[in-house]
């Protein structure tokens, strides 16, 4: 069997197993005992070649938006009134390595209230109405569109240069405000395990999986692709090897760019603080309903005291962690240590 060294490309099939079994191990300790929702915002399609020529601009206020929708349409006393977090990873292909992008969110099914004293459960069937989502999603990209345009943070060339003109980017705008934006959430999944295993389809996915492809032979690629539209049917393409890279290169995103990002009580400025709390509420929400609870449910995890040195230094709240090491000179590598690696996923 023929074993690759590893690129350490994040873009890489091979690579991202090892990256995505550690990012697993460490977001085991920060799942909550609550069901959990997974809600999908769609970008139109018509923003595809936008998004190609400015992915970082664009993709950030795909966050941002997104991010802003979640956090307000909880927060509405009329629907949860509560503080959520969640996890959102973003994804820029569909099944036949088509611009497809889209940020899965994966919410507990639940928030704290705004004083921190009880927890706020979802209704069962569903996390929060997708018609308001999807209008507040809509209004949020579009005005900080006009925001990104207004300050000449966007590149017209190419296929956008039709939009050079304001009089026709405008015009263009007022057509997406008409349209209905695809917003889908599934019903709350089940445990933390499943969660987990959930979790481990959208973190680290690339575009297309080595167990996907079938075939190179005479210049082409034969690969397998799953139809949504038709029952999840499988299917097979054979696309021409160039057409097939190009379609590949199209996922590949800006060097630092991170697609996945934890909002609300899982930011990394806060998650320290409010998770304990979330734990220590839904113990006591449980405890006061007459349900036996485990010790481990009861009492919120006791982190490891760290090393001073290890602190931030501006927060004092962050860790500080080696990714690499430089040396003055060129020495042969301890094979006994292991590789440290930056994910930066």
């Amino acid at each position: 069997m023929i074993s690759y060294n590893s690129c350490r490309n994040r873009h890489c099939p091979k690579c991202q197993g090892s990256a995505q079994a550690a990012w697993l191990a460490a977001r085991e300790q920060e799942l909550l005992e609550v069901p959990y929702c997974h809600v999908v915002f769609t970008l139109p399609a018509a923003f595809g070649p936008l998004a190609l020529q400015n992915p970082r601009v664009v993709y950030t206020l795909l966050f941002q938006s997104v991010a802003e929708t979640l956090q307000t349409i909880a927060r509405d006393p009329k629907h949860l009134g509560a503080e959520i977090g969640f996890l959102g990873v973003l994804h820029t292909w569909g099944q036949t390595l088509h611009h497809h992008p889209h940020i899965h969110c994966l919410v507990p099914a639940g928030g704290l209230t705004v004083d921190g004293t009880a927890w706020v459960p979802c209704p069962k069937r569903f996390f929060l109405p997708v018609r308001v989502l999807s209008r507040l999603f809509r209004r949020l990209f579009l005005s900080a569109l006009r925001q990104a345009a207004a300050q000449e943070r966007l590149s017209m060339q190419g296929q956008c240069q039709r939009w050079a003109s304001p009089p026709v980017w405008q015009q263009f705008l007022t057509s997406m405000q008409r349209m209905d934006w695809v917003v889908y959430a599934k019903p709350p999944l089940a445990g933390p395990q499943q969660v987990l295993r959930y979790l481990a389809r959208y973190t680290h996915r690339v575009a297309i999986t080595n167990r996907r492809l079938l075939t190179l032979q005479d210049g082409q690629v034969t690969f397998r692709w799953k139809d949504y539209q038709r029952g999840n049917r499988q299917r097979v393409m054979t696309l021409d090897a160039v057409e097939f890279l190009r379609r590949f290169l199209l996922h590949v995103l800006p060097r630092g760019f991170k697609r996945m990002r934890h909002y609300g009580l899982f930011a990394n400025g806060v998650r320290t603080v409010k998770l304990p709390l979330c734990r220590r509420v839904l113990a006591q929400a449980t405890h006061d309903d007459g349900h036996v609870t485990s010790p481990t449910a009861m009492a919120p995890p006791v982190a490891p005291l760290r090393p001073q040195s290890e602190a931030c230094p501006a927060c004092q709240v962050g860790r500080m962690q080696a990714q690499e090491s430089w040396f003055p000179q060129r020495a042969a590598r301890d094979l006994s240590r292991p590789l440290l690696v930056c994910d930066t996923s």
